[in-house]
């Protein structure tokens, strides 16, 4: 039986177009995608997207289903979970 800790999104690395790398938890996250998402037209959503009825079902639907979203022409948004260590 697979260890839950696997499946623990508790941390995030966050990389993004000319800024360095950031770690933030989860609920950091879940508010930088909010703020990003509220800058989207609902047409430029993808499908996926547009099928929830809001900003927060969008942004946690994307934490739990992706590890990047489209903001634009040569620029990025990647997240990846990752386990801290103390």
């Amino acid at each position: 039986m697979p260890d839950s800790l696997m499946y623990q999104q508790d941390y995030f690395v966050v990389l993004e177009t000319n800024q360095p790398e950031q770690f933030l938890s989860a609920l950091e996250l879940l508010e930088k995608l909010k703020e990003i998402l509220h800058t989207f037209k609902f047409e430029d959503l993808p499908p996926d997207l547009q099928s929830l009825d809001s900003v927060e079902a969008r942004a946690k639907y994307l934490i739990d289903t992706s590890c990047e979203l489209d903001v634009g022409s040569g620029r990025y948004l990647q997240w990846y979970a990752v386990r801290l260590e103390k």
